[in-house]
C-alpha cells in the first residue's frame, strides 16, 4: 500500500490563494460599538426634533498610524447625504453630531479610513517639540500636499497653489510651520488621501418625532367629573370650562381616560362593586353599548359635536388633548353581535372576562387578534378606530396595557397611523417586565409609562434613573412620570401628607421632559382602599366633585414648576442627567445640562415628607472647567432668590412645611 506524502504544519494549514486575497482587502480599519444603535440597527433609534443627535464609536486601526472619520446623515426622504467629521474623544472613541429640522425617518452611517495625512502631521508635530526635523520629512509632506493639490477642483485651484508655492520656496523651518498650520490641516482634511475607506455595513436609522414626543406635562381628568353637582353628568362643555385653570398651571397636555358609551350589562357600581344601582356611570373602560363602540362618544358628554367643540376651545389655549385607546370591550359593545368571530367564547356559549389577577375586570372581554375571522379584520377595524379619531384632529393616544396584546399588531398599526400623519404620538401604559416595557419602545411607542412610581429611596431613583439615562434604553425609552392614576394611588402619597406631593411633582418635573398627574393629586388626595394602592370612591366607578381652590391644594407648586420646566431646556428631557454628591440619604442631589452645555440645573430633594433635612454638598464647578475654589451665579428657581457660591463645598437646608426641594439654575460668576 503506497505512502501518503508528507506535508509541513504550515502547508496543511495555508489557505487556498483566493482565500489569502480575500484577507488583503478585508476591512482594515475598525468601527465598533456604535451609538444611537438599538439591537444592531434592528430598530430605529428615538430622537426628537430640534435636538442633537449625538453618534459614537470605537474607531481604530492596526499600528501606530490614526484614522480619520466622518459621520454621514440623510434627512427624512433626502437622497443626499451631509458629513460632519468626526473627533477623538479618548481610548479610541471619535463622536459627532446633528440636529435633525424635521421630523420623519433619518439615517446614518459612519466613513473612516487611514488618516495619511493626520498621522504625518502627528508625528512631524512631535519631532518638532523634540528639534529632529529634517528637510526629508518636510519634502515628504510636501510631495502629500501637491498630491491632494491635484485632487481639488478647478474653482479652488487658485488657493491651493498658494500652499504650493509657498512650500517649494520654503526653508526647513519655514516648512515645518507651514505643514504643521491649522489652515493647511483643513485643506488636506477636504482633498488628503484616504485609503483603506471603510463604511458601516449598512446604514442605522433614527425616528425623530415632533417635541410633544420628549417634552410635555399632562394633566389627566374625567370629563364626566367636572360638573358641579354629584347628580349631574358632566359634559366637554364642562370641561372647556376648566381649560383656562389646566392651561394656568403650565400643563399642555389634556388627557382623557374613555370617552366612549360604557356598557350596561355587568357594570360596575361604587368602589369596583359588582352591583351597580341605575344612578352609577359605570367605568369608562367598559367601552361599547345601544349607542356604539369605540368610535363613538358618550351621549351624555355631548356627543361627538360637543367633542368638535372642544377641540376647537384647546387649541385656542394651546392644549392638546390626549385620548385613552383601550383595546377591549363592554358585553354589550356592538361588535360582539357583528363580529362574534373577532373574540373567543367558552364550550357553554358564554365569553370569559378580562383579569390581570389579582385584578378581575367582570364588565370587559378581551379580542382574540389570532382568531380565524379576526385576521386581519379585527386588526383593520382597530386600525381604522385609531385614524378616526386622528381625522377628528387627535394626535396623541395614551395606548391602555398594549403589554397584554400582540407587539406585531402595535408595530403593524403604529407605524400605519404615522405613515399618513408623522406627527402621532403613543404612550405606552405598560406597569410590566422591563423586556416587553422596551420591547414596546424599539418597535414604536413614543412614550412609556415607568417604575417611577415605586421607586422611593435614593438609591432606588439613582439606580433606576442611571439605567434609564445611561445604558442602552436611553436610545429608544422615553420615560414618561406619572406621579398617580386612576388605578395607582402609591403607598407613598397615602402617608406623606403635602409635602409628599410636593416631593413627587419636584422629581417626576425634573427627571424627566415628559411627566403628569391624575386630577386630585394637586389637592392632595390620598384617601384608599384599606391595604391597596387604590383610591377610597375611586372616580372609575362614580362622579366626583372636586374643590378646586380648597386650602392646602398645591396649585401654585405646580404652575411653579411648569413655568422653570419650559424655559430651561435642560428639563425638556431625560437626558442629560447626573448625580451629584450630598451627604445625606434622605436628600437625593442631581443636574440636568442642556445638549449645548448653556444651561446647567441642579436639584435637592429630601425624600422625607416629615422632617426637616440638611446636608452638604458639592457644586459641580468642574462642570464649567473651574476650580474648587471657582465662584457660581446661582438662582433659586421656586422663590426667585440670587446669591453667590464660592467653593465646591456647600450646604442646605431643607423643611418639609416650607418646600422640600429646591431647584438651581447656575453659570459662572461673570460668564
Amino acid at each position: 500500500m503506497s505512502q501518503p506524502q508528507s506535508q509541513s504544519l504550515l502547508e496543511a494549514r495555508a489557505p487556498p490563494v483566493a482565500g489569502s486575497l480575500a484577507a488583503t482587502v478585508a476591512p482594515r480599519i475598525m468601527i465598533e460599538r456604535v451609538t444611537p444603535s438599538v439591537d444592531d440597527g434592528r430598530f430605529p433609534a428615538r430622537a426628537v426634533v430640534g435636538r442633537p443627535i449625538v453618534v459614537e464609536a470605537d474607531i481604530f486601526l492596526d499600528g501606530h498610524e490614526l484614522p480619520g472619520a466622518q459621520l454621514l446623515w440623510r434627512g427624512a426622504n433626502e437622497l443626499q447625504a451631509r458629513a460632519v467629521p468626526m473627533q477623538p474623544i479618548g481610548n479610541d472613541r471619535w463622536r459627532a453630531q446633528f440636529t435633525p429640522a424635521d421630523t420623519g425617518a433619518h439615517s446614518f452611517t459612519i466613513e473612516a479610513w487611514l488618516d495619511v495625512w493626520g498621522s504625518y502631521r502627528n508625528d512631524l508635530m512631535k519631532n518638532a517639540q523634540a528639534g529632529v526635523v529634517n528637510a526629508l520629512e518636510i519634502e515628504e509632506g510636501r510631495e502629500q500636499v501637491l498630491a491632494a493639490l491635484r485632487r481639488a477642483p478647478d474653482a479652488q485651484w487658485a488657493d491651493a497653489g498658494q500652499w504650493a508655492q509657498q512650500l517649494g520656496n520654503a526653508s526647513t523651518a519655514q516648512g515645518e510651520a507651514l505643514l504643521t498650520s491649522a489652515a493647511l490641516d483643513a485643506l488636506m482634511h477636504t482633498y488628503g488621501e484616504r485609503p483603506f475607506i471603510t463604511r458601516l455595513r449598512s446604514e442605522l436609522l433614527v425616528d425623530v418625532e415632533r417635541e410633544a414626543a420628549g417634552f410635555a406635562s399632562w394633566y389627566e381628568l374625567f370629563p364626566r367629573s367636572q360638573t358641579r353637582s354629584s347628580t349631574r353628568h358632566g359634559t366637554f362643555d364642562d370641561v372647556i370650562a376648566r381649560l383656562p385653570a389646566i392651561r394656568s398651571m403650565g400643563f399642555s397636555v389634556l388627557y382623557f381616560p374613555p370617552i366612549h358609551p360604557i356598557g350596561v350589562g355587568h357594570r360596575k357600581g361604587r368602589n369596583n362593586s359588582l352591583s351597580a344601582t341605575p344612578a352609577d356611570p359605570g367605568s369608562p373602560y367598559a367601552i361599547g353599548s345601544s349607542a356604539g363602540g369605540h368610535e363613538s362618544v358618550h351621549p351624555l358628554l355631548g356627543g361627538m359635536t360637543a367633542f368638535r367643540r372642544l377641540m376647537a376651545a384647546a387649541a385656542d389655549y394651546d392644549l392638546e388633548v390626549a385620548l385613552d385607546f383601550a383595546v377591549h370591550c363592554s358585553r354589550d359593545h356592538p361588535w360582539l353581535t357583528e363580529h362574534p368571530g373577532w373574540f373567543s367564547w367558552r364550550s357553554d356559549g358564554t365569553i370569559r372576562f378580562a383579569e390581570n389577577p389579582p385584578k378581575k375586570y367582570e364588565d370587559i372581554v378581551n379580542f382574540d387578534f389570532y382568531a380565524k375571522d379576526a385576521r386581519p379584520a379585527l386588526w383593520l377595524a382597530l386600525r381604522d378606530v385609531v385614524q378616526g379619531w386622528v381625522d377628528e384632529g387627535v394626535r396623541i393616544f395614551r395606548v391602555d396595557n398594549p403589554h397584554t396584546k400582540p407587539v406585531p399588531f402595535w408595530q403593524w398599526l403604529i407605524a400605519d397611523i404615522r405613515t399618513r400623519t408623522p406627527g402621532v404620538i403613543f404612550l405606552a401604559e405598560a406597569f410590566t417586565r422591563p423586556a416587553m416595557m422596551y420591547r414596546l419602545g424599539k418597535i414604536g411607542f413614543s412614550q412609556s409609562y415607568t417604575y417611577f412610581t415605586w421607586r422611593n429611596t435614593k438609591r432606588e431613583l439613582t439606580d433606576y434613573f442611571t439605567e434609564l439615562t445611561t445604558t442602552s434604553p436611553k436610545d429608544f425609552f422615553r420615560p414618561h412620570l406619572f406621579v398617580n392614576t386612576p388605578d395607582i394611588n402609591p403607598y407613598f402619597l397615602q402617608s406623606s401628607g403635602r409635602a409628599g406631593f410636593l416631593i413627587r411633582a419636584a422629581l417626576a418635573s425634573t427627571l424627566s421632559g415628559l411627566w403628569g398627574l391624575y386630577s386630585g393629586f394637586e389637592l392632595c388626595e390620598s384617601s384608599a382602599l384599606p391595604g391597596r394602592e387604590e383610591y377610597l370612591n375611586s372616580e372609575k366607578y362614580e362622579l366626583k366633585v372636586r374643590e378646586w381652590n380648597a386650602p392646602g391644594n398645591i396649585v401654585s407648586e405646580i404652575s411653579r414648576l411648569n413655568y422653570i420646566r419650559k424655559l430651561n431646556p435642560a428639563l425638556h428631557s431625560h437626558l442629560g442627567l447626573k448625580f451629584y454628591n450630598a451627604w445625606n440619604d434622605q436628600i437625593l442631589y442631581y443636574g440636568k445640562l442642556s445638549p449645548d452645555r448653556s444651561n446647567l440645573i441642579l436639584v435637592l430633594v429630601s425624600l422625607d415628607p416629615h422632617q426637616a433635612q440638611q446636608t452638604q454638598f458639592e457644586a459641580p464647578l468642574w462642570e464649567f472647567g473651574l476650580p474648587d475654589s471657582g465662584a457660581l451665579e446661582v438662582e433659586e428657581l421656586m422663590r426667585g432668590q440670587r446669591f453667590l457660591w464660592r467653593g465646591k463645598l456647600q450646604h442646605w437646608y431643607l423643611d418639609p412645611q416650607e418646600l422640600p426641594f429646591a431647584i438651581f439654575r447656575i453659570r459662572p460668576l461673570g460668564a
